[in-house]
């Protein structure tokens, strides 16, 4: 007798992938804690949080919505400035380090610089560089309304049940004489770029782990009921400043990632992982759920996710049968930043 003769079929690969169609692998996730649907739920970080938060909405989950849109703005016009997308606009939030920042705002640890970028007098904010599309009317519109999205995720820390969080990139941007990070490089969505002053940086596991445990404990300080669920997304890299072909540098900084959500999972019992990454990217799904430009998820990769995700959660903690509307179609359509770096691209190959 050795200890793999006791084990549950779903720990071979055999029986429990290649046996199986695509879309009958199940039992990929054993939630830690229960998301009841009256416990206020807060969705950030990369792209494919959205959808979460979309999904929880649309199933009659309680989503955060801490910056709620003007009253009778139209539902496009929105999104397109930044309401609804995230619990807060605070725009998208692809690192651990940035987290920690937007963290440490919101909790009064550190103050956010006043830095303005301005072009053709309009006013853009260098932590939510597309969250006003057209620009601010003045640097003090600009400051203010950084402000109130700082107060919406400070509430989404010490109201919320759950945080989601999905971990999107390694590399990242950062003022080198004063420290602080930036969610796209400087000169790209807006402002511009400085050699001298913006730095690169491809973080590793130990500085993301790090900060990722690092923003976790603090925001559990603030709200010791808060549980966390991390996720990785799926979506590869528009472009890579890290000097390896995108594709590499897509399957290192996915696998960072990973390690990381995994281990911090394991560490902390308030924190767990729900593997929206492998349910997209692994080779059983045969890349049937990228858009043709091999990066977008598409609307039956992202409903296979999102079943997945209730369905998971179900099983362990079931809820009663008049519970939750009935989802509507799934959309792959997301505000994602740094798929504007694809339009350099774009001019670079002519």
């Amino acid at each position: 007798m050795n200890p793999y003769q006791s084990l549950d079929e779903r720990y071979f690969w055999s029986p429990a992938v290649a046996q199986k169609n695509m879309f009958d692998i199940e039992r990929l996730w054993e939630p830690k804690f229960r998301i009841g649907p009256r416990a206020p739920v807060a969705t950030f970080g990369s792209c494919f949080a959205q959808h979460i938060g979309r999904a929880l909405k649309g199933r009659g989950f309680n989503w955060m919505d801490a910056e709620p849109a003007p009253t009778g703005l139209p539902a496009d016009v929105a999104k397109t400035f930044g309401f609804g997308v995230f619990s807060a606009r605070t725009g998208n939030i692809y690192t651990a380090s940035l987290l920690a920042q937007w963290v440490g705002w919101a909790l009064g640890d550190s103050a956010p610089p006043e830095e303005v970028w301005e072009k053709d007098g309009r006013f853009y904010d260098p932590f939510r560089p597309v969250i006003e599309p057209g620009g601010f009317a003045s640097a003090q519109e600009m400051l203010a309304g950084r402000e109130m999205a700082i107060e919406a995720f400070r509430k989404c820390i010490t109201e919320a049940r759950v945080f989601v969080f999905t971990l999107g990139l390694t590399e990242s941007w950062f003022n080198r004489e004063e420290g602080h990070e930036y969610p796209m490089c400087p000169g790209t969505a807006a402002g511009e770029f400085d050699a001298d002053r913006h730095e690169f940086r491809n973080q590793d596991y130990v500085f993301i782990r790090r900060k990722l445990v690092e923003a976790i404990r603090r925001m559990r300080q603030a709200n010791p009921r808060l549980s966390v669920l991390l996720t990785v997304s799926p979506v590869p890299l528009t472009a890579t400043m890290s000097g390896n072909h995108v594709l590499l540098a897509t399957t290192e900084s996915k696998a960072v990632l990973r390690a990381v959500a995994g281990s911090v999972s394991r560490a902390l019992p308030f924190v767990d992982y729900f593997p929206s990454y492998e349910i997209i990217s692994s080779t059983p799904y045969r890349g049937s759920f990228f858009e043709p430009n091999q990066r977008g998820v598409n609307p039956a990769g992202v409903a296979h996710v999102m079943d997945m995700f209730f369905a998971c959660l179900m099983a362990k903690y079931p809820l009663p049968v008049a519970t939750g509307k009935k989802p509507g179609k799934a959309k792959g359509d997301v505000a994602c930043e740094e798929a504007l770096l694809a339009a350099f691209g774009t001019k670079a190959g002519g």
